[in-house]
């Protein structure tokens, strides 16, 4: 078994070698930029596309036209929120968020309140979910958004989504969803679910890093957005630039393995996963942070009280690759904003943990990290323990008289 075992599905999954041997021919062979219309390697080119997009249409039950290919589901959420405000005009600048979002979301929309629009953030309840009348409460004629993401990154609880999709088109307001952890691992369908605009990337879900989609409803109602990137009428004009083919193409092939593979996988993730939470919480002083059900089948958030999690991590550096939260804000000390507003008390937000398994994660690997962090967890509780032990003595040296 190779070490350490990689239990951070969430920052980043492998990729999938199949989705990689896809890929290779478009680096090489066929190399030709689908723009070029005039000869074979642009031929090809275009119909490697053309096959991805059907294929991520496919996955999230959209229609190939309303795949829009950017260059992340950063970049997806800044297209869906900035491109929206700036082609509504003044009269609907008035957007409803959770404070539990990705930072992709909230700062974005914190530039657009600095701007000029209004942005009620709803708070969450102690399992991250917010309540549907306090976001029915919130919509007022200027209304022009929800955005909900999917199922939260850092604790795996899922979103109402349907339910708020259906609320925001009973007012005629529109609903943006960043599915960024959930398309790939539970079923999205933009259209059973009601979703208007939606982000989500490669990189969740076995694929590349550097592609993603924003997928935009062209009917029903019809979406229009104001383009960040001016240039060459690429994506239908919505995103321009020279299309990235081999990761476009690593991208439809994680989707139609994901097709495939999706339901037998999340029954197989759950199971390990309810194996693990077994273990960990019958230890004492460790507590769960999310719903106990609830959740996507393959992220487990725990606290353990007195022990900061940051020296659980370095203890186990050549064990377990795990997490804390959010890969993008793993970089600062501050505590989890999403833990914060669920009510996690203080001296349980620098002791949390990420722990997300995935498709090339076995029960082997699965019962190993069991057994290493709880082992861990006992002998970091012991050297505390000790060392306070020896704190409270007495000092043994007297004071000479001079």
């Amino acid at each position: 078994m190779k070490l350490p075992v990689y239990l951070d599905n969430s920052a980043t999954t492998p990729c999938d070698p199949l989705v990689a041997t896809a890929m290779l021919p478009y680096f090489t062979e066929h190399f030709g930029n689908p723009s070029s219309r005039h000869h074979l390697y642009g031929w090809e080119a275009e119909e490697a596309v053309d096959n991805a997009r059907s294929h991520t249409a496919q996955l999230v039950g959209a229609k190939p036209s309303e795949i829009i290919f950017t260059g992340s589901a950063t970049e997806s959420c800044n297209l869906a929120l900035k491109g929206l405000v700036e082609g509504a005009g003044n009269s609907r600048q008035h957007i409803i968020t959770l404070v539990t979002e990705h930072k992709a979301v909230l700062e974005t929309l914190a530039q657009l309140e600095r701007k000029g629009c209004e942005i009620t953030r709803i708070k969450v309840d102690r399992y991250g979910l917010p309540d549907p009348e306090e976001i029915e409460r919130a919509i007022r004629p200027s209304t022009l958004l929800i955005s909900m993401m999917y199922a939260n990154n850092e604790t795996g609880v899922i979103m109402p989504v349907r339910d708020i999709a259906a609320m925001a088109n009973k007012h005629g307001v529109l609903f943006f969803t960043d599915a960024t952890q959930a398309v790939g691992k539970i079923q999205v369908d933009v259209t059973v679910d009601g979703i208007d605009l939606m982000a989500f990337t490669a990189h969740k879900m076995y694929g590349p890093k550097g592609i993603a989609v924003l997928y935009i409803r062209n009917r029903n109602p019809r979406i229009r957005l104001t383009a960040l990137l001016n240039g060459g009428y690429h994506e239908r004009g919505i995103r321009s630039g020279t299309l990235n083919v081999p990761g476009i193409v690593g991208l439809g092939e994680a989707s139609r393995l994901a097709s495939d593979q999706m339901v037998q996988e999340g029954e197989r993730l759950l199971a390990q996963r309810r194996n693990l939470e077994e273990a960990l919480l019958s230890l004492p002083g460790v507590h769960l942070n999310g719903h106990p059900q609830n959740r996507l089948p393959h992220i487990t958030n725990i606290s353990i009280e007195q022990l900061e999690s940051e020296q659980l991590l370095l203890h186990l550096s050549s064990r377990l690759a795990l997490g804390t939260g959010s890969a993008c804000s793993s970089a600062t000390r501050e505590p989890s904003h999403v833990l914060t507003a669920m009510g996690v008390s203080t001296g349980l937000l620098h002791c949390s943990l990420r722990i997300s398994q995935g498709r090339f994660t076995t029960p082997e690997q699965e019962n190993f990290a069991s057994d290493a962090l709880g082992h861990a967890i006992t002998v970091l509780r012991s050297v505390q323990s000790v060392d306070a032990s020896i704190r409270r003595q007495p000092s043994s040296f007297s004071v000479l008289p001079e």
